[in-house]
């Protein structure tokens, strides 16, 4: 999912609308918009679709208010539907508010049992909910202390923006998985799931929000809490390698600098002799530039992306990726004919799209398809918002490097390292691997490692 908030700016739901633009790659199930008016009045609008199938009949202007959240929705299967889309609205005595949030509370279950053995009813599937209940269930408290304590009960990778009638809460998790920064908007301000949200708002980038931090925004300016004593830097590796725009900086790093010192890497680790590098479009092109440099191999155009098909990966069941990517791709004929090709990706989940890709360069032309992933062989699930499935789907989970290559058609396959994954972040010291090394870094409960296995 993609969040992004906005205090202080008249108008805001319609610098939200487009600053959800530019996450719109974070998310393509749905989306919303919720703001309070300078009366404490509230005003919600959300829907199923990307962005521009949403806000089609003049909703964003009846969203009135300086202030407001949004989100576009990633999910899976089991938190689909309109019921589960961002943000959230929710009455309580000391004001209402409401939630949008990223990521994974993995000890979702566990908490919602203690919620409704307390007489809470749940009315979607969502950790916003979750975490509008905790904040409700902590008694006559400030909101700050409030919002503290319901943090400290939740363990995962998570990103939240919470809205009240004059204030804006943004909550990150203590280790750091999910990213999310703060930009100064005119005589306000805003906060994104990334930077790249920012310029086309006209926001300009002031700080990441700190692993473990609740920033707190309203007419005193920007305010600081640490929930968590317990921090760390474990910036999810997905977010470099797949999730995030190139334009984006996080923590220090920016995307596309990460994805071509990959590319950079990768030949070093897995060279091959070829006559061209093709790159996966769109998320995989920084890595094999890098690559082609690297290797003095040529870069060219082997595949055209069409426009209007959005992310297969992200898709929720399989079937839609697999009938995503025969809409998603096409390859130059002319370029890739009789040609050695090193196809460059950014990674491989179930390893589907790299058997289709690679079926369409040969069926054009291509004489020989070498795959090197600017990752590393992607083993276990993630328990924190990437939604890998289950193990057995993976294709490297029980799979040598010889049988990964006879599954996908290649001539040969290679993979970047996990050194190298690490090495490649300039910002991240020590980026959340867990999918590739099965290293998670927080505790697992025995629900989460149920569901995903």
């Amino acid at each position: 999912m993609g969040l992004l908030a906005v205090y202080g700016v008249p108008d805001a739901s319609t610098y939200i609308y487009y600053g959800l633009h530019n996450l719109q790659h974070r998310g393509q199930e749905g989306g919303g918009i919720a703001t309070f008016d300078e009366k404490g009045d509230s005003y919600r609008y959300r829907g199923l679709g990307l962005l521009n199938e949403i806000f089609t009949n003049g909703q964003i202007g009846k969203l009135k208010g300086s202030l407001g959240i949004g989100s576009v929705k990633y999910s899976n299967v089991s938190k689909s539907g309109l019921d589960n889309v961002d943000p959230l609205f929710f009455r309580h005595k000391s004001g209402d508010f409401a939630i949008a949030g990223e990521g994974n509370i993995i000890n979702s279950r566990q908490i919602a049992d203690y919620l409704e053995k307390n007489g809470i009813i749940f009315q979607t599937d969502t950790d916003s909910e979750l975490l509008a209940h905790l904040v409700k269930k902590t008694g006559n408290i400030d909101r700050i202390q409030m919002i503290i304590k319901a943090l400290n009960m939740m363990e995962g990778g998570f990103t939240f923006v919470i809205m009240t009638k004059n204030r804006i809460y943004a909550c990150r998790d203590k280790y750091g998985i999910k990213p999310l920064c703060i930009g100064k908007l005119g005589d306000g301000y805003a906060i994104s799931s990334e930077s790249c949200a920012f310029e086309i708002m006209g926001a300009s980038f002031i700080r990441d929000v700190k692993p473990g931090e609740i920033v707190s925004i309203d007419e005193k300016g920007i305010r600081s809490n640490l929930y968590s004593r317990f921090n760390r830097h474990r910036m999810c590796a997905m977010e470099y390698i797949y999730f995030a725009r190139p334009d984006s900086d996080i923590d220090g790093c920016n995307v596309h600098a990460y994805r071509k010192e990959a590319g950079r890497r990768l030949y070093r680790e897995c060279p091959v002799e070829a006559d061209m590098v093709v790159g996966v479009p769109e998320s995989s092109l920084s890595a094999a530039m890098g690559y082609a440099e690297e290797s003095g191999i040529p870069y060219e155009m082997g595949l055209v992306k069409h426009k209007y098909v959005g992310r297969t990966f992200i898709q929720p069941v399989q079937s839609m990726r697999e009938l995503g990517v025969k809409m998603k791709l096409s390859p130059v004929h002319s370029i890739v004919k009789g040609k050695r090709i090193v196809l460059v990706d950014d990674s491989i989940v179930r390893g589907t799209t790299s058997l289709k890709i690679v079926k369409l360069l040969r069926d054009a032309g291509a004489t020989e398809v070498h795959v090197r992933i600017a990752s590393p062989m992607m083993k276990y699930t993630c328990h924190y918002g990437v939604d890998t499935s289950t193990p057995e789907e993976l294709l490297c989970s029980n799979r040598t490097l010889e049988e990964a290559c006879a599954a996908i058609g290649a001539d040969s396959l290679g993979y970047l390292s996990p050194e190298s994954t690490r090495d490649s972040c300039f910002g991240c010291a020590d980026p959340c691997q867990a999918c590739f090394t099965g290293e998670y870094p927080t505790l697992l409960y025995e629900n989460d490692v149920e569901n995903n296995d």
